[in-house]
């Protein structure tokens, strides 16, 4: 219950409640409807763009905060039933090249020469789209949420053309009103329109936007005003049937060679122009692009984001309660089957729901349910999910936000097996987020519940940051009980407090160094059991960083650490003879890092850290190569090196992950990658080649190959390839 005050107390006193809701209106653009077709063709013709407003004036960001942008950029809008079209002048010197990464699609913005608009539907200063172009028209897309946080894994249908000139490169783009989410009848969206100069190391926008904020966010952001209230764009339903074909050998089992055919379809439906409904039935995932690896030096189980599409859309509507290491819910559950003994293996899903969008500018709303198959080779009986959100703005931009989770075994339990009938998790959270972002925060309280009489099945967490162009200082305390049981979330370690407070400061360097700015930060990361009693772990960490106008950076970090074994661990995770259970260690280390011109053709970065590490000694070090074939691709290598030396009776060990990755386009629509991750840790050479024809808008063939081999002998474990079909259809 005290708890409950000091939340309640905290969130009325909070800067968002004061914030200030008169919408600025110094940066607003008028949009007319186009009398003549928009040809999208690159090249902006005066008769088609004349009578639309000039929108020009771009202010840096960086490096020179608040100057005019040294190369002019200059858009114009216009509208018709189906799309609104941007077009886009960005000027540069003669002579002067380009710095793209790649033909790929959803490219890295801030890696590139790129132009961008960025747009909020629903006046919330939080959700809303960007769509990027590159001098190659190369596109990326990707949903705004957390008021600037970008998830470019989105993938949507939209229209670019891009003509490049000795002065300057011209970019028109068509985005249908059917891709994006709005309130019908809406007068004014939110926009902003940004450049990213990267030869030049400088990135501005229309709208100002500070040097401490990310340069996409909603709250920097002018008016697009329309000539006359939005209408609802029509039928929107589109229709993604697939069909694969697999085959797969499993040689360590000295299983005979099985392969396969499988259908299935994803449906979006478009209930509302801001509410949708996706569907999926037979869904496959084999093409998604397979995860990094990791060295796990630390007690508890790694994290790894969702990749798959269906998932993606709001995905932070459902996936982000809660904080990183304490989420109710993680889509990436859905999918595993564990058997008896833990070991974990893919869980088919049969078919799923998920409504998400807006009522009104203010309110959004989630709700997913997915059912997997019975797993009878495991053990495993069948899991329906349901997931339950609702979102309410308060105030300027912050929002009350209400979640509720469900896993209910549909099949036969089979005796012995540790699935329990439901897992249930509800949860509140308040999102703070001032009107100018110099105030973000997070506040939540979650509770579970199962079939058992628990004791302590709460989490509860305050974040609260300040963040100006010198000063940014973070507040973070979290309480997980020890019966808090989120089986569908992502909770690494259970019963413990944590208090972790950061401060940084910044130093801009004058305009003529070479320097960019200067970063000083400390932090305090504190873990005490749930009494409150017994320190866990303590983490003192000094960090010096060195930004240069060339986009080299010099980073120098010292950590002291305390940790308190509460289980028998092995640092090495080789299997040797354990740490002690009750047993502590108090150690300290040191590195530095440095990244090259990233610029350049050939750049690179590399870390390496020394220092105690438990009661032994541990060398780190961390190099990644990279060479740009541009426009073409990337040839990269990671390479990381971990010495572990400890006195007898325990393992020392010398881990590697080294992992050359290749990626190839062709063509804008054509692209090959290989990604080859060899992991001593756990004695596995994994190789993944992966051809993508993107014949069609959001319609691919993919090709995919994986082996998995022993590093000691190259015997094969296991081998698979699959050949994948998917059609976009508008129905």
């Amino acid at each position: 219950m005290k708890y409950f005050l000091w939340l309640f107390t905290l969130i009325l006193a909070s800067p968002a409640s004061f914030a200030n809701n008169k919408k600025d209106r110094d940066f607003g653009v008028q949009v007319y409807e186009a009398v003549k077709v928009i040809s999208l063709d690159g090249t902006i013709e005066d008769d088609e763009w004349a009578d639309a407003d000039l929108i020009d004036g771009f202010i840096q960001q960086m490096p020179k905060e608040g100057l005019p942008a040294t190369n002019r950029t200059e858009v114009k809008l216009k509208y018709d039933e189906n799309f609104l079209y941007v077009a886009a002048k960005l000027y540069h010197e003669v002579g002067e090249g380009y710095v793209v990464s790649s033909l790929k699609r959803d490219f890295r913005f801030y890696e590139n020469d790129a132009f961008a608009i960025t747009i909020g539907p629903y006046d919330d200063g939080n959700n809303g789209f960007m769509f990027a172009v590159n001098p190659y028209n190369v596109q990326m897309e990707g949903l705004i949420h957390h008021g600037d946080r970008v998830s470019d894994v989105w993938d949507n249908k939209w229209y670019s053309s891009v003509n490049r000139f000795e002065d300057h490169w011209e970019v028109e783009m068509a985005i249908p009103f059917k891709t994006l989410r709005y309130t019908e009848g809406s007068n004014y969206w939110r926009v902003n329109f940004i450049r990213n100069d990267r030869k030049n190391y400088e990135r501005s926008s229309w709208v100002p936007v500070p040097l401490n904020q990310r340069i996409q966010g909603i709250a920097f952001s002018g008016y697009l005003n329309w000539d006359k209230p939005l209408k609802k764009p029509g039928a929107n339903i589109a229709v993604i049937p697939y069909t694969a074909v697999n085959g797969a050998k499993d040689y360590q089992r000295e299983q005979p060679a099985t392969s396969g055919i499988a259908a299935g379809f994803d449906a979006k439906i478009a209930l509302t122009p801001s509410m949708n409904l996706d569907l999926t039935f037979n869904p496959d995932f084999s093409t998604v692009e397979v995860d990094q690896q990791q060295t796990n030096l630390n007690r508890f189980e790694l994290f790894f984001p969702e990749r798959r599409q269906f998932f993606l859309e709001n995905a932070d509507l459902f996936g982000d309660y809660g904080f990183r290491q304490i989420r109710p819910f993680f889509s990436r559950r859905i999918g595993i089957a564990t058997d008896s003994i833990g070991r974990s293996s893919n869980n088919r899903i049969l078919y799923g729901a998920r409504l998400n969008g807006n009522v009104g500018d203010n309110l959004r709303v989630g709700l997913l349910n997915m059912q997997t198959a019975d797993e009878l080779a495991v053990g495993y009986p069948g899991q329906n999910y349901t997931v339950a959100t609702a979102q309410k703005k308060v105030f300027s931009r912050s929002n009350i936000a209400g979640i509720f989770v469900n896993r209910q075994t549909t099949g036969v339990i089979p005796e012995g097996s540790r699935v329990t009938t439901f897992n249930r998790v509800a949860g509140l959270d308040y999102n703070l987020l001032s009107a100018d972002n110099k105030w973000t925060g997070k506040f939540f309280y979650h509770r579970s519940f199962g079939p058992d009489d628990l004791q302590d099945p709460q989490a509860f967490a305050s974040h609260l940051s300040y963040n100006t162009k010198k000063l940014n200082l973070q507040w973070n305390q979290e309480y997980v009980g020890g019966d808090y049981n989120a089986e569908v979330g992502f909770v690494p370690r259970r019963s413990y407090w944590r208090l972790e407070p950061n401060a940084m400061y910044r130093i801009v360097a004058k305009p003529e160094s070479k320097i960019f700015q200067q970063t000083f930060q400390v932090r305090y990361d504190l873990y005490k059991d749930q009494d409150f009693g017994q320190t866990l772990d303590e983490n003192i960490t000094f960090a010096y960083r060195l930004y240069f106008k060339n986009t080299s950076t010099i980073q120098a970090r010292l950590f002291n650490e305390y940790i308190y074994l509460f289980r028998p661990f092995d640092p090495t995770r080789t299997g040797g003879k354990q740490l002690e259970a009750g047993t502590d260690y108090r150690y300290t280390r040191a590195g530095i890092t440095y990244t090259s011109d990233s610029r350049k053709l050939f750049n690179y970065s590399s870390t390496v850290y020394t220092g105690e590490f438990f009661n032994g000694e541990r060398l780190y070090v961390n190099t990644n190569l990279n060479y740009r074939v541009q426009p073409y691709g990337n040839v990269s290598l990671y390479a990381e090196y971990n010495k572990l030396q400890f006195p007898e009776p325990y393992n020392s060990a010398d881990l590697w992950l080294v992992g050359p990755r290749m990626e190839l386009s062709f063509t804008d629509k054509l692209f090959l990658s290989t990604f080859v991750q060899y992991n001593s840790q756990i004695e596995n050479i994994n190789i993944n080649t992966r051809f993508q024809w993107r014949f069609k808008p959001v319609s691919d063939l993919f090709v995919v190959y994986t082996d998995n081999y022993l590093p000691e002998n190259f015997q094969i474990k296991n081998r698979a390839l699959i050949l994948k079909l998917t059609y976009w259809i508008n129905v």
